[in-house]
């Protein structure tokens, strides 16, 4: 459960420096040629900001079974907004309760995933901010565990790593961040790189 009005002036940048970037609200849902989904990009308060991320439980059939990601899925026809998927998923996922109004603080670039194995999908990130006090809980038919890693642990060159993963063209070798034993790779990895280039250095 988060709290509302969070007033860090961390966040008040964030906002500023992300004011310029895209909108995906426009976006249209559903399960065409590249169905859309939303992923939440929250930041707790602390020393060093610190973004929640979750290890997906093991899952037959998911493409993603496992991996450490942010909380997210696909837009639902319910869904007014894409931004309106995040806080529903995040909710359901790690029972972080999101506001637009309290918590939004911005949208990244959107990405997609690299290989065939994976059904066309546009990913689209959207950043949130909550209190020091906000816990997340996860739910364990999605969500293996639940994870809180500070931005300057992202930005240790000490805690990079990389993956070797067999695709379609053969075995590559991948970059990622190292959170709490497991690493941080792949679409994932890119969102936050790509957060870590737009958000001031005071995070």
């Amino acid at each position: 459960m988060s709290e509302s009005a969070v007033p860090d002036p961390r966040f008040t940048m964030l906002r500023e420096a992300l004011s310029a970037g895209p909108h995906h609200d426009d976006a249209p849902g559903g399960d065409g040629p590249s169905a859309q989904a939303s992923v939440s990009l929250v930041l707790r308060v602390a020393p060093s900001l610190e973004v929640l991320l979750i290890k997906r439980a093991e899952t037959a059939g998911d493409p993603w079974s496992g991996h450490m990601a942010l909380p997210g899925g696909r837009r639902d026809a319910g869904d007014p907004t894409l931004l309106a998927t995040a806080i529903r998923e995040t909710a359901e996922e790690t029972a972080v309760v999101l506001t637009e109004s309290d918590h939004y603080l911005g949208a990244l670039d959107h990405a997609a995933p690299w290989t065939s194995r994976i059904p066309r999908m546009t990913i689209h990130p959207f950043v949130f901010g909550v209190s020091g006090a906000t816990q997340a809980v996860p739910d364990d038919r999605e969500v293996e565990s639940v994870h809180w890693a500070s931005v300057d642990a992202l930005r240790d060159p000490t805690n990079r790593a990389t993956v070797e993963w067999d695709g379609p063209s053969g075995l590559k070798t991948y970059p990622g961040y190292r959170v709490d034993g497991h690493v941080v790779w792949g679409l994932t990895y890119r969102i936050l790189t790509g957060f870590l280039e737009r958000g001031p250095d005071e995070l």
